[in-house]
């Protein structure tokens, strides 16, 4: 798929932000992320409340493969193959994914950070002068003795 197609797919749902992502595309409503256009199709952003759709259509979530094993990314499922078709569906479609990506959006809030105990403070010293070493010391006395 490429950056054309994709705008004509999703005319019917309105302004879409495309950019590069892995080996395809990120697309994105107000810098929110709800789609993946990949070698491997167009997946949708999904959470419990629209994975019983993609399921009942018999799309499958994305997947990809490394060296040890297979891992599967239930948050992404591929669209429907029949929704290329349907403009109005699609963005219906797109607009369910959209709202899944804004939910888990509210989901992933930043974490207040912990209070880290650090070990109280040691009273500041009272500032002397330079230290001097003992040989220094011995030569101010006899210094002081002879004259």
């Amino acid at each position: 798929m490429d950056r054309e197609f994709l705008i004509d797919l999703f005319a019917g749902f309105g302004p879409v932000t495309i950019r590069k992502m892995f080996s395809g595309y990120g697309i994105s409503v107000d810098g929110i992320n709800f789609a993946l256009a990949l070698r491997a199709g167009l997946f949708f952003r999904a959470d419990e409340a629209t994975i019983p759709s993609f399921e009942a259509e018999g799309s499958k979530p994305f997947q990809y493969q490394t060296r040890a094993k297979t891992v599967l990314v239930n948050s992404y499922w591929e669209l429907p193959a029949r929704l290329f078709d349907d403009s109005e569906e699609l963005a219906q479609w797109a607009r369910a994914a959209l709202a899944a990506a804004q939910r888990a959006k509210v989901k992933k809030r930043p974490k207040a950070k912990k209070a880290v105990s650090r070990p109280a403070k040691k009273a500041a010293r009272p500032v002397k002068g330079p230290k001097t070493t003992r040989k220094k010391s011995q030569a101010r006395k006899r210094a002081g003795r002879t004259a």
